[in-house]
């Protein structure tokens, strides 16, 4: 029966370890539990990240009415281009 217990725990302590891990790498995201109220009420909003490389990326980030266009890197980030209402792409629409 201690074994049982045991490899359950150990199976739960590896999905946990895995989760927080690709967390930190920006594999997997979490959001708030039933679309939370923390989400509606929340100023800045990361629209889309793209990896360029392991330590580089570009971020798409929405604050107010503006999307900001910003790339990471080791150094630092870079603000590289603010996106006006007029000059944002529209969305993908899947047919």
């Amino acid at each position: 029966m201690w074994q049982q217990i045991l490899a359950v725990l150990l199976v739960l302590a590896l999905l946990i370890g895995t989760l927080v891990l690709l967390r930190r790498k920006g594999i997997a995201q979490f959001s708030a539990p039933l679309g939370g109220m923390a989400a509606k009420s929340r100023q800045m909003r990361v629209v889309e990240r793209l990896p360029l490389g392991p330590q580089h990326a570009l971020v798409l980030v929405n604050v107010h009415n503006s999307t900001y266009l910003i790339g990471l890197s080791p150094q630092g980030c870079n603000k590289l281009d603010v996106l006006t209402p007029d000059t944002a792409p529209l969305p993908e629409t899947n047919l």
